[in-house]
Protein backbone atom coordinates (compact mmCIF):
# COMPACT_ATOMS: atom_id res chain seq x y z
CA UNK A 1 0.00 0.00 0.00
CA UNK A 2 1.51 3.38 -1.00
CA UNK A 3 2.23 5.91 1.71
CA UNK A 4 1.94 9.69 1.60
CA UNK A 5 0.47 11.76 -1.15
CA UNK A 6 -2.99 13.23 -1.49
CA UNK A 7 -5.75 11.68 0.63
CA UNK A 8 -9.33 11.64 -0.50
CA UNK A 9 -11.49 14.09 1.45
CA UNK A 10 -8.51 15.80 3.05
CA UNK A 11 -8.47 19.56 3.20
CA UNK A 12 -11.16 21.54 1.50
CA UNK A 13 -13.48 23.94 3.24
CA UNK A 14 -17.02 22.78 2.64
CA UNK A 15 -18.70 21.55 -0.51
CA UNK A 16 -17.59 22.78 -3.91
CA UNK A 17 -18.92 26.28 -4.55
CA UNK A 18 -19.62 26.89 -0.87
CA UNK A 19 -19.15 30.49 0.14
CA UNK A 20 -19.38 31.04 3.89
CA UNK A 21 -19.80 34.80 3.60
CA UNK A 22 -22.68 34.48 1.13
CA UNK A 23 -24.39 31.89 3.31
CA UNK A 24 -23.98 34.12 6.37
CA UNK A 25 -25.54 37.08 4.55
CA UNK A 26 -28.38 34.88 3.28
CA UNK A 27 -29.11 33.66 6.81
CA UNK A 28 -29.11 37.26 8.09
CA UNK A 29 -31.68 38.21 5.44
CA UNK A 30 -33.95 35.32 6.41
CA UNK A 31 -33.69 36.12 10.12
CA UNK A 32 -34.25 39.84 9.47
CA UNK A 33 -37.44 39.07 7.54
CA UNK A 34 -38.87 37.24 10.55
CA UNK A 35 -37.24 39.31 13.29
CA UNK A 36 -40.37 41.03 14.66
CA UNK A 37 -42.30 37.75 14.92
CA UNK A 38 -39.35 36.02 16.61
CA UNK A 39 -38.98 38.81 19.18
CA UNK A 40 -42.73 38.73 19.86
CA UNK A 41 -42.56 34.95 20.38
CA UNK A 42 -39.68 35.38 22.84
CA UNK A 43 -41.62 38.05 24.75
CA UNK A 44 -44.67 35.77 24.97
CA UNK A 45 -42.45 32.87 26.05
CA UNK A 46 -40.90 34.98 28.81
CA UNK A 47 -44.38 35.88 30.14
CA UNK A 48 -45.84 32.39 29.84
CA UNK A 49 -47.87 30.84 27.05
CA UNK A 50 -51.53 29.85 27.06
CA UNK A 51 -52.95 27.39 24.60
CA UNK A 52 -56.08 25.35 24.03
CA UNK A 53 -56.14 21.59 24.14
CA UNK A 54 -58.90 19.14 23.51
CA UNK A 55 -59.17 15.72 25.10
CA UNK A 56 -60.91 12.90 23.35
CA UNK A 57 -63.10 11.20 25.98
CA UNK A 58 -62.67 7.79 24.37
CA UNK A 59 -58.89 7.71 24.07
CA UNK A 60 -57.96 10.34 26.66
CA UNK A 61 -55.46 11.82 24.20
CA UNK A 62 -54.77 15.58 24.34
CA UNK A 63 -54.14 17.63 21.20
CA UNK A 64 -53.28 21.32 20.85
CA UNK A 65 -55.86 23.37 18.98
CA UNK A 66 -55.58 26.39 16.76
CA UNK A 67 -58.20 29.10 17.15
CA UNK A 68 -60.04 27.88 14.06
CA UNK A 69 -60.07 24.27 15.28
CA UNK A 70 -61.39 25.36 18.67
CA UNK A 71 -64.26 27.30 17.04
CA UNK A 72 -65.19 24.31 14.89
CA UNK A 73 -65.11 21.89 17.79
CA UNK A 74 -67.09 24.19 20.09
CA UNK A 75 -69.88 24.50 17.52
CA UNK A 76 -70.04 20.76 16.84
CA UNK A 77 -71.83 18.28 19.08
CA UNK A 78 -68.70 16.32 19.94
CA UNK A 79 -67.93 14.73 23.27
CA UNK A 80 -64.53 16.40 23.52
CA UNK A 81 -63.35 18.42 26.50
CA UNK A 82 -61.58 21.67 25.65
CA UNK A 83 -59.23 23.12 28.27
CA UNK A 84 -56.87 26.07 28.51
CA UNK A 85 -53.38 25.10 29.60
CA UNK A 86 -50.78 27.53 30.88
CA UNK A 87 -47.09 27.13 30.34
CA UNK A 88 -45.07 28.76 33.06
CA UNK A 89 -43.00 31.83 32.18
CA UNK A 90 -39.60 30.97 30.82
CA UNK A 91 -36.92 32.67 32.93
CA UNK A 92 -34.19 32.00 30.36
CA UNK A 93 -36.19 33.74 27.64
CA UNK A 94 -36.72 36.76 29.92
CA UNK A 95 -33.03 36.85 30.88
CA UNK A 96 -31.98 36.70 27.24
CA UNK A 97 -34.34 39.55 26.30
CA UNK A 98 -33.21 41.65 29.26
CA UNK A 99 -29.54 41.08 28.43
CA UNK A 100 -30.13 42.17 24.87
CA UNK A 101 -32.23 45.19 25.85
CA UNK A 102 -30.12 46.64 28.68
CA UNK A 103 -26.79 44.90 28.05
CA UNK A 104 -25.56 41.82 29.82
CA UNK A 105 -24.18 42.61 33.26
CA UNK A 106 -20.45 42.21 33.60
CA UNK A 107 -19.30 39.28 35.65
CA UNK A 108 -16.49 40.00 38.06
CA UNK A 109 -14.01 37.33 39.02
CA UNK A 110 -12.56 37.40 42.53
CA UNK A 111 -9.07 35.97 42.37
CA UNK A 112 -8.46 36.47 46.09
CA UNK A 113 -5.62 38.89 45.35
CA UNK A 114 -5.16 42.22 47.05
CA UNK A 115 -3.20 44.84 45.20
CA UNK A 116 -1.87 47.75 47.22
CA UNK A 117 -0.20 50.88 46.09
CA UNK A 118 3.31 51.50 47.44
CA UNK A 119 2.39 55.15 48.06
CA UNK A 120 -0.58 54.11 50.20
CA UNK A 121 1.72 51.86 52.24
CA UNK A 122 4.11 54.79 52.84
CA UNK A 123 1.26 57.08 53.89
CA UNK A 124 -0.06 54.48 56.37
CA UNK A 125 3.45 53.93 57.78
CA UNK A 126 3.93 57.70 58.18
CA UNK A 127 0.61 58.00 60.00
CA UNK A 128 1.65 55.25 62.41
CA UNK A 129 4.98 57.00 63.11
CA UNK A 130 3.42 60.39 63.69
CA UNK A 131 0.47 59.14 65.77
CA UNK A 132 2.77 58.23 68.66
CA UNK A 133 4.40 61.71 68.81
CA UNK A 134 1.25 63.67 69.63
Amino acid sequence: MPRGGKRLGAGGHGPKGYDKVREHLRLREIVSAHWAAMVEAQVKNSMGIRYLVSRDKKTGKFTKLTEEEAKLRLTSDSEEVIEVWDERPNVQAFTDLANRHIDKPTESIDMGLTVTDARADRVLAARKRTSGKR
